[in-house]
C-alpha cells in the first residue's frame, strides 16, 4: 500500500506541449506557487505571451533547437534532472554537472492519429511522430518516485485542481497514478504508430490501442463485469433510452453489419434477436417494410433491436410504437417520429451516422486472440454461375441475392427461405443443415407463409441432396449456395430432376 505521506512539492517543471488548449489556468497556478518554469519553442513563446517568467531548454542544453525541431530536450541537462533519484548520491551530481532538478514534466504529444485521419501524405504523418515528448513522459514516469508527469491534455484537470487544492504537493499515490496514465499514453501512441507502419501487412503479433471506454452496467450475465472499448459516439447519436448494455452492444453491431448489405436500396426493415434477423423485409414504403419484416416473426420481434436503412418517418413510428423493443436505430427520424417514439424513456433511440464497419475484426480465443478479415463480400449477380439446367427467373434472380445477404449474418449451419424480397423463415445455429432447413420451413409455416415459388440460400455448400429434396416439397424453386463439395453433383442433379435452378456463388458465409 503506497503512503500519502511520502509527499513531494513541486519547485521546478517542464512543460512542453502540443496543445495550449486549457494550459494558461495551469501556468498561472504554477507561477503563483513560485514553481520554476521551463519550457520549449511555441510552449515558451505562449507562457511569455501570459507574463509570466520561463527558462528556455536552451539555457540548460547550451544547443539550440537543431534539425528543424527534431532534437530540442534530447540532452543530459535535461533527462539528468528528470531521472535523478532524489538521494545524495544523484543530487551530487546534479550539482557537479550544473543540472536542475525537474519536478514536474507537463507534455502533450504531437497528434499523430488526428493527422493519419485527416489522409495526410506520409511525409506529414512522419514529422507527427514525437520523440522528444514521448521520451520526457518515459523518464518522468519512470521516476514517479520523485516527479510528477503529466502526459496528456485530458490529465489537465486532476493536475491543477492538485495544484489549487494542495498547493503543489503530490503524494507518492498521486504521483504514481499520473506515472500510470502516462505509459497508457505512451503505450496507446506506439501502437498507434506500429498499426500505421502495419496496415498493409499481417505481422505475427497483435497490437490494438483504443483511448475511449465505458464501464457497463455488467457483462453478458448480471454476475459477470463488463468495459467497452470504443468510441460509440463516432457511430451513433444517442437519441433517447436506458444506458447501452453488453448483450445491447453485440446485437447493435450485428445489426449494423446486417443492414450494411442493403445500404442505399429500397426501404429495408430487420429485426434482429440475439445477433440473427427473424424479420427481414424491402418494400418501396419503410412501414410496408416494417409490417413485411415484423410478419416474418410476431413472437421473436418482442424485445428485439429494429434497424432501418432510411429516415424513420411518423408512419412507421406509429405502427411500431405499441410494440416493445431494446434498440431502434435508423439513418435519421422525422421530428413528428422521434417525437413519439420518445415518450417511452426506456427506449433506446440512435441515429446512425455510417454503416461503414472495420475492414478487420478480432476475438479473444483460449489464451490469445484471433483476427482475420471481415466478411465484407456482397455477391452481385455477376458473381453467380447457374449450375443447373434451368437458370432462375428475373424474380427468382432478385429474390436469391437478397437470401443470400439475409443467410450471411445467421449463425451457421444456416438456411434463409426469401420470397418477394421477404424472410419467410430462417434456420440457424443448428448442428446440420437439414436440422436447419426444417427449422426454416416449420418457421415459415408457423406464421402461415406459403412457399410455394420460394427461394432458399445455404451459407455453406450442400454436402448431400436431401436438403434440395426437402426445400423441393415444401415449394421451394431455387437455390442459392456456395459449391465447393465433392458432391456438389448430387445437389444439382437433384435439382435438375425437379426443374429447380441452382446458382453458386463460390463464396462461403460461415458465421460461428
Amino acid at each position: 500500500m503506497l503512503s500519502n505521506k511520502q509527499t513531494r512539492r513541486l519547485r521546478s517543471a517542464l512543460i512542453s506541449v502540443y496543445s495550449k488548449e486549457g494550459l494558461e489556468p495551469i501556468i498561472r497556478r504554477m507561477h503563483a506557487l513560485g514553481i520554476q518554469l521551463y519550457s520549449t519553442g511555441g510552449t515558451q513563446l505562449f507562457i511569455e505571451n501570459l507574463g509570466i517568467p520561463v527558462h528556455s531548454v536552451e539555457s540548460l542544453t547550451g544547443y539550440p533547437s537543431i534539425l528543424d525541431g527534431r532534437v530540442k530536450t534530447l540532452h543530459p541537462a535535461v533527462f539528468g534532472g528528470l531521472l535523478a533519484r532524489r538521494n545524495p548520491e544523484h543530487l551530487e551530481q546534479l550539482q557537479q554537472y550544473k543540472i536542475p532538478a525537474l519536478d514536474c514534466v507537463l507534455v502533450d504529444l504531437y497528434p499523430f492519429e488526428e493527422t493519419v485521419l485527416k489522409g495526410s501524405d506520409e511525409q506529414d504523418i512522419i514529422e507527427k511522430i514525437d520523440i522528444g515528448g514521448i521520451s520526457l513522459i518515459r523518464a518522468a514516469a519512470k521516476n514517479y518516485q520523485d516527479v510528477v508527469v503529466v502526459a496528456s491534455q485530458s490529465e489537465y484537470q486532476p493536475f491543477l485542481r492538485i495544484l489549487e487544492e494542495a498547493e503543489g504537493e503530490f503524494s507518492l499515490e498521486q504521483r504514481r497514478e499520473f506515472a500510470r496514465n502516462a505509459f497508457k499514453v505512451s503505450s496507446n501512441y506506439d501502437t498507434a504508430i506500429f498499426n500505421w507502419f502495419n496496415a498493409d501487412h499481417i505481422d505475427l503479433s497483435f497490437k490494438h490501442s483504443i483511448h475511449a471506454s465505458e464501464v457497463l452496467r455488467y457483462g453478458e450475465n448480471p454476475h459477470q463485469s463488463g468495459v467497452f472499448y470504443g468510441d460509440f459516439d463516432a457511430i451513433f447519436d444517442k437519441l433517447n433510452g436506458k444506458a447501452i448494455s453488453y448483450n445491447n452492444l453485440v446485437d447493435i453491431d450485428a445489426a449494423v453489419q446486417f443492414m450494411r448489405e442493403f445500404e442505399g436500396e429500397a426501404p429495408t426493415f430487420a429485426i434482429l434477436k440475439h445477433t440473427n434477423a427473424c424479420g427481414v423485409a424491402q418494400r418501396e414504403h419503410l412501414s410496408e417494410a416494417w409490417a413485411a419484416a415484423l410478419a416474418c416473426d410476431t413472437t421473436s420481434a418482442f424485445g428485439g433491436i429494429f434497424i432501418c436503412n432510411t429516415r424513420l418517418d411518423v408512419a412507421t413510428a406509429q405502427a411500431i410504437n405499441s410494440l416493445f423493443y431494446e434498440v431502434l436505430i435508423a439513418p435519421d427520424f422525422e421530428p413528428d417520429a422521434l417525437e413519439l417514439l420518445r415518450k417511452k424513456e426506456q427506449r433506446i433511440l440512435l441515429k446512425i451516422k455510417s454503416f461503414e464497419v472495420k475492414s478487420r475484426n478480432f476475438r479473444s480465443l483460449l489464451n490469445g486472440v484471433v483476427e482475420q478479415d471481415a466478411d465484407l463480400k456482397m455477391e452481385t449477380e455477376s458473381d453467380l454461375k447457374t449450375a443447373t439446367q434451368r437458370a432462375p427467373t428475373p424474380e427468382e434472380l432478385t429474390a436469391l441475392l437478397f437470401a443470400v445477404k439475409c443467410v450471411k449474418h445467421l449463425k451457421s449451419n444456416a438456411i434463409a427461405l426469401v420470397k418477394d424480397r421477404q424472410l419467410m423463415g430462417m434456420g440457424c445455429g443448428q448442428p446440420s443443415r437439414v436440422d436447419a432447413l426444417r427449422q426454416a420451413i416449420a418457421k415459415a409455416r408457423s406464421f402461415g407463409f406459403n412457399l410455394e415459388g420460394a427461394v432458399m440460400a445455404s451459407d455453406a455448400f450442400f454436402p448431400f441432396p436431401d436438403c434440395v429434396e426437402i426445400a423441393h416439397e415444401a415449394g421451394i424453386r431455387a437455390v442459392i449456395q456456395p459449391g465447393g463439395s465433392i458432391k456438389d453433383q448430387d445437389s444439382i442433379d437433384a435439382c435438375n430432376v425437379r426443374n429447380m435452378a441452382m446458382v453458386l456463388t463460390g463464396f462461403r458465409h460461415f458465421k460461428h
